[in-house]
């Protein structure tokens, strides 16, 4: 076996024009369909995790000092840990509104890879 051989073509194969498939068409798609709603879940679990970290060192006082700070926190970390908790039901709507949105081009996409099969 030549492996300078195999080697050359992989390395000629990454830099050969792609060919536009159908599959490729048809993550783009699934990705487009899926991105938004996955980029809020992060994002707002993000923030409303450091929310409910500010609330607990409000209520444990490591920043600021008295009942009126430690009242603040734990209403502070009570919405925080709220929006936590939120956070799946609205990950879980914008996916099926994504879902719902790009349907009909990746099961019409899907039909037609299956066909030429």
């Amino acid at each position: 076996m030549n492996t300078d051989k195999i080697i050359a073509e992989a390395i000629a194969k990454e830099y050969a024009p792609k060919e536009n498939s159908k599959i490729v068409a048809l993550r783009k798609l699934d990705n487009r369909a899926k991105l938004p709603a996955t980029i809020f879940a992060y994002s707002f679990g993000i923030i409303t995790t450091l929310v409910a970290g500010l609330g607990m060192c409000l209520a444990m006082q490591v920043i600021g000092s008295g009942t009126g700070m430690m009242v603040l926190g734990i209403v502070v970390g009570l919405a925080g840990f709220a929006g936590c908790g939120v956070n799946y039901v609205l990950y879980r709507r914008m996916l099926e509104k994504g879902k719902a949105k790009y349907a009909f081009e990746i099961v019409e996409l899907a039909r037609e890879i299956s066909e030429q099969q």
